[in-house]
């Protein structure tokens, strides 16, 4: 099946025959349809994908739009049959019940519908439907505030004090699992997940607790509740994490894993104490959306083929750099699952271990006993290694560390903390290491930085102002030919105005703008003559690298960005 659909995509250059190779292999490896990663790393407009899988099928494709089914035919379907079976009831009369299915070749929803229809004494339609529309009517069903509010009725809160709660020991417990507090956090966590948020922040206010979530970037409400609930809330997450739960003076650390939708999510948990209570940061990780391969990053032309030529490499190091949240981890994880093969030994010291990829022998530094990113790399030079990942060079015994393992033979993985890829020389020379060193010792230089991601759904076209279009002209005119060379004037810029997709917010993600720079035989020459940053970068714009900047604008220009945000998050090189 997963074949079938591939070949059709690459016969019709909707992808190329490598990225069908890796979607293969990955979709084997983590058992799941290759057409679930397609459709969340945004790889191809669902609209077209489902078309090619209605001709396949020989099942219509219909275009739905989840708020205009009414609640009396969203009743004619369980919760739990749409959930699933991934299906939609669209429309309902005396004599018929049209549903739209995701697959409608799935032997176990058929047989489904046919017992719905035989009970109910009415024929089917069936209609194959995009899988935003199926996540939209699934909302329907089960919102978030209602369940929270539902569960805190139950409660019967009284007071304004921590006393007046659920005691601690009916919430450490693993009583009922329909328990109020046991049930407010596994919705949560569940709501999470299911809106692809990032992070879970609970936090206690002078009168009541608020929960936010991180979503593309940006921290929104989610719910408020009142403060007694905090506690025993906060208590549940200690337990599921292993945490100490009467201690609230200082800060822990913990994590557990758990599984939600039939994936194996990992959360990252860290209380900070303030004078109402612990604020508890959640970290979510959930390897279907944050592992990506090096083809879903955003690298795209010069830059993937640049790095593609130095993960190949037998030995030397490639760091790569960003502001905190910049999606550097993404890279380092995509650049290992590349390199991962059976027969390459890929070590990694990590703080804290993100994702866990099999094939990779991964070990997370504890600083408090001793066992810091420095010991940890001395160590690993006798694990007889081929590929070597250190998560951030943060000190010069570090820096010194990893670029002896370069010369000696290994392909080191790392990040630091400059602004750009030009940066990355003098700051290391900042770190005492000899500049000598550089030249044989360093690969590449990446730099990167996140943007939102417009709806794809619901873009639209405009002429961009004479200003902007002098600066994508100046761009343009900096950048290799073979990159530009379609792209003729007037330019466009794209909005979102927002629609049911994008849940009206007019963003859908995020997209990484990189700049990448190499070692050459002139910047070999620089760094061992006079390594400072204004001739570094003069030899970056021989080497004609694409800036951060005309990354961004080559992505809005193809309507995945706002040209505007392009320019208010980039600099001019």
């Amino acid at each position: 099946e997963n074949k079938i659909l591939l070949q059709e995509l690459v016969k019709q250059n909707l992808i190329s025959e490598n990225v069908s190779k890796k979607l293969l292999q990955e979709a084997a490896l983590i058992r799941r349809s290759a057409e679930d990663l397609i459709y969340e790393r945004r790889l191809i407009d669902e609209e077209k994908l489902a078309d090619v899988k209605s001709r396949l099928l020989g099942v219509p494709y219909k275009k739905v739009k989840a708020e205009e089914i009414s609640e009396e035919v969203l009743k004619s379907v369980s919760e739990e049959a749409v959930r699933n079976y991934k299906i939609v009831p669209i429309n309902k009369t005396a004599e018929m019940l049209v549903v739209g299915m995701l697959n409608p070749d799935d032997s176990n929803a058929q047989d489904a519908l046919k017992f719905i229809a035989k009970q109910s004494r009415i024929n089917l339609g069936v209609y194959l439907i995009a899988p935003s529309v199926w996540e939209s009517v699934l909302r329907r069903y089960s919102p978030y505030r209602s369940e929270i509010d539902a569960a805190i009725k139950s409660l019967k809160i009284e007071g304004k004090g921590y006393s007046q709660v659920v005691r601690l020991e009916e919430t450490a417990g693993a009583g009922s699992e329909d328990a109020p507090i046991i049930k407010i956090v596994a919705t949560t966590l569940k709501e999470a997940v299911w809106q692809k948020a990032s992070d879970i922040h609970i936090e206690p206010q002078r009168n009541r607790m608020r929960i936010r979530f991180r979503i593309d970037g940006e921290l929104q409400e989610v719910s408020s509740m009142p403060l007694e609930l905090h506690q025993p809330i906060v208590s549940r997450i200690k337990v599921l994490s292993s945490l100490k739960i009467d201690e609230n003076r200082v800060p822990q650390d913990g994590r557990f894993r758990a599984v939600i939708f039939g994936r194996d999510i990992d959360f990252r948990i860290a209380t900070f104490p303030t004078p109402v209570g612990e604020k508890t940061a959640i970290r979510v990780l959930d390897p279907t959306t944050g592992l990506k391969g090096l083809e879903e990053l955003g690298l795209v032309g010069k830059n993937f083929d640049l790095v593609k030529k130095a993960i190949d490499k037998p030995y030397g190091m490639i760091l790569i750099t960003g502001p905190t949240g910049s999606g550097k981890t993404t890279t380092l994880y995509a650049m290992m699952q590349n390199i991962n093969k059976d027969d390459v030994n890929v070590v990694s010291l990590e703080d804290p271990v993100e994702y866990f990829m099999d094939g990779l022998n991964q070990s997370q530094v504890r600083p408090e006993i001793g066992y810091d990113f420095a010991s940890g790399l001395r160590q690993i030079l006798r694990q007889d290694p081929d590929v070597i990942m250190v998560g951030e060079i943060r000190d010069n015994e570090t820096a010194a560390l990893a670029i002896h393992s370069a010369l000696t033979g290994h392909i080191v993985l790392s990040t630091l903390h400059t602004n750009n890829a030009v940066g990355v020389v003098p700051r290391l020379i900042d770190m005492k290491v000899e500049p000598f060193l550089l030249p044989s010792s360093l690969n590449l230089m990446v730099g990167q930085c996140l943007i939102t991601r417009l709806c794809q759904q619901c873009k639209q076209a405009e002429d961009v102002s004479s200003e902007i279009a002098d600066i994508i002209r100046r761009e343009l005119a900096k950048m290799p030919h073979e990159m530009v060379v379609n792209i003729k004037a007037p330019f466009k810029n794209y909005r979102s105005p927002g629609c049911p997709a994008c849940k009206n917010k007019g963003i859908s993600g995020r997209v990484a703008l990189f700049e990448v720079m190499e070692m050459t035989p002139e910047l070999r020459k620089i760094i061992s003559e006079d390594p400072d940053e204004p001739k570094i970068l003069e030899e970056s714009k021989r080497q004609q690298m694409i800036t951060l900047r005309q990354d961004g604008i080559l992505k809005a220009i193809n309507g995945l960005v706002s040209i505007e945000e392009v320019l208010r998050e980039t600099m001019e090189m």
